[in-house]
């Protein structure tokens, strides 16, 4: 493997992060398991990202691509009406819109989050004919540029070369301490002309900020985020691009507030396999496209439908499989206070949050959660960090993930503390 990761290390570019905090050469997985090319096995709590809800290789998604590939079905197809498209919005909106009362069109958008979130916030400027979007402190909402413009993240605004445009930034829920309200602070300068703040055609906010620390926005927060969108002729966005698909124990993120988006960006685990596919859902009077005002060469990927078809219809045709992933959650929390124990006991002040199977460990240093990572990951657990400084241990365990395979982790965890701080 050494010559392998020596090869890599010389072709690859400067800007690749994950193979630098997991240095070996992965070649095979299955569920919630990652093997190296030396055979040996990894937990993967860290699954693609977000992106692999359903775990690696589930047998019964890719039994549906391999049947699918054996046939002569499109694969690539822009945006032309195929067999594949079919089924797959027939079953969204089956399974998943109907089912909650949601009326949405789908704007099947290119392959990425990233590019379901341009395709949004262009569409809430054309409807309201504004250019401002409000976005919040830690948000991540991606790269390209109209993205990168509402990401907080100063490591990646940095890079981009030119002077972010068009956006304004807002304290998210208990940025400001528990307890105080954020929303006073908007409410107060959308009504004062000389707050500085240019009337927004939109508001995007993630419910679980992922990137950011596994910061929750309360429901309450959320439904007065809400009317004052309402109240003031404002669109809602929800980038439920890591939150969703089930990750937080409901299918969609903000239906633990009960709110209702305007527009709602997914994408990630959208395809139930890891296959790149992105969506943007539009309330009917919002769909305001003209004619291939927003395209995208690879906005037809069929494989991507089929797989994302099956993955709800195995996973989404009742309530089982959210209530298994809310008791799961249940699990990793009630392990990550075990967790603050053991580092409070060590004099670290540590903190436990988020929602369902999408939860972090606040151990206020980034150098601490590193190391305790790395020391993870020589024991066979892949685990990430997130938050402003890294400071954040993040859970994003697949969907699927055993029990055992829960415990087996903690324990990792247990052990890395220990081994860390002595």
């Amino acid at each position: 493997m050494e010559h392998m990761i020596e090869k890599l290390t010389e072709l690859e570019s400067n800007v690749r992060t994950y193979s630098r905090a997991f240095p070996v050469v992965f070649c095979e997985a299955r569920g919630a398991e990652i093997y190296s090319v030396d055979g040996r096995r990894y937990i993967d709590f860290l699954a693609g990202a977000g992106a692999l809800n359903y775990g690696h290789n589930h047998p019964v998604l890719k039994e549906s691509i391999i049947e699918y590939l054996r046939g002569d079905n499109l694969v690539h197809s822009l945006d032309l009406w195929t067999a594949a498209k079919y089924a797959y919005l027939d079953t969204f909106d089956r399974l998943i819109l109907k089912a909650r009362g949601l009326d949405y069109k789908v704007h099947l958008t290119g392959p990425t989050g990233t590019n379901a979130v341009e395709a949004a916030i262009r569409l809430a400027r054309k409807i309201k004919k504004r250019s401002t979007i409000v976005s919040f402190t830690n948000g991540f909402h991606g790269i390209t540029m109209g993205s990168l413009a509402l990401t907080g993240n100063a490591k990646f605004r940095s890079a981009a070369g030119l002077p972010s445009m068009g956006n304004a930034l807002m304290p998210f829920d208990n940025y400001l301490g528990k307890g105080v309200d954020t929303l006073r602070y908007f409410k107060k300068c959308l009504s004062d002309r000389s707050s500085g703040l240019d009337y927004p055609a939109a508001v995007i906010v993630e419910v679980v900020q992922g990137e950011g620390g596994i910061n929750v926005a309360s429901p309450a927060w959320l439904q007065e985020l809400e009317k004052v969108c309402r109240d003031q002729d404002i669109l809602l966005i929800i980038d439920d691009i890591q939150a969703g698909c089930g990750r937080t124990g409901r299918f969609f993120s903000f239906e633990h507030a009960g709110v209702v988006p305007d527009l709602v960006t997914n994408s990630k685990s959208l395809s139930g396999f890891g296959l790149p596919f992105s969506q943007v859902l539009i309330r009917p009077e919002h769909d305001q496209w003209e004619v291939g005002q927003y395209n995208g060469t690879f906005r037809g990927n069929n494989a991507a439908m089929i797989t994302g078809a099956k993955a709800l219809e195995y996973f989404w045709s009742d309530d089982a499989f959210a209530d298994e992933i809310r008791r799961k959650g249940e699990i990793v929390r009630k392990g990550f206070f075990e967790l603050i124990d053991l580092l409070r006991y060590r004099q670290i002040e540590a903190e436990e949050r988020g929602l369902g199977l999408m939860r972090g460990i606040d151990v206020q240093s980034g150098a601490l959660a590193t190391k305790i990572t790395g020391e993870a990951f020589r024991q066979g657990l892949v685990i990430e960090t997130s938050g402003h400084s890294g400071q954040v241990i993040k859970c994003l365990c697949p969907l699927v993930t055993t029990d055992d395979q829960i415990e087996e982790a903690m324990q990792i965890l247990r052990c890395s503390i220990d081994n860390v701080l002595g």
